[in-house]
């Protein structure tokens, strides 16, 4: 068995041929390995998306798509809810913000379009 390069997204170690391609069994990514790999952004960047697909950055301004309840609190924040000066964090809630009437919320991007 021949020896594969590994999968150029995922890293994965089992990639197999696939006719001329290489596929990694882990994220489904086929390349051509004879040709030369596309500049990619570094690793350390990561991208947000909204709901629509719209790349979101550091001070966009947002808007709720459905109604989300609030962890210890009888009110929930609405759909249509403006939502200004977003900051990007990598982690699970991807959107730090202030809402008024909540103050500070984390937000995941999939409940919010880009307004």
């Amino acid at each position: 068995m021949a020896d594969l390069p590994p999968c150029p997204q995922c890293k994965c170690e089992y990639t197999y041929e696939m006719d001329a391609l290489l596929a990694c069994p882990e994220c489904g990514y086929e390349w051509n390995p004879n040709e030369k790999p596309a500049t990619t952004a570094p690793e350390d960047t990561f991208v947000v998306k909204d709901s629509n697909g719209n790349i979101l950055q550091n001070g966009d301004t947002v808007v709720t798509i459905k109604n989300l309840p609030v962890r210890g609190s009888a009110q929930s924040i609405k759909a249509g809810t403006k939502v200004r000066n977003i900051r990007l964090v990598d982690s699970d809630h991807n959107i730090d913000c202030k809402i008024d009437g909540f103050g500070a919320m984390a937000l995941k991007s999939e409940f919010v379009k880009k307004a």
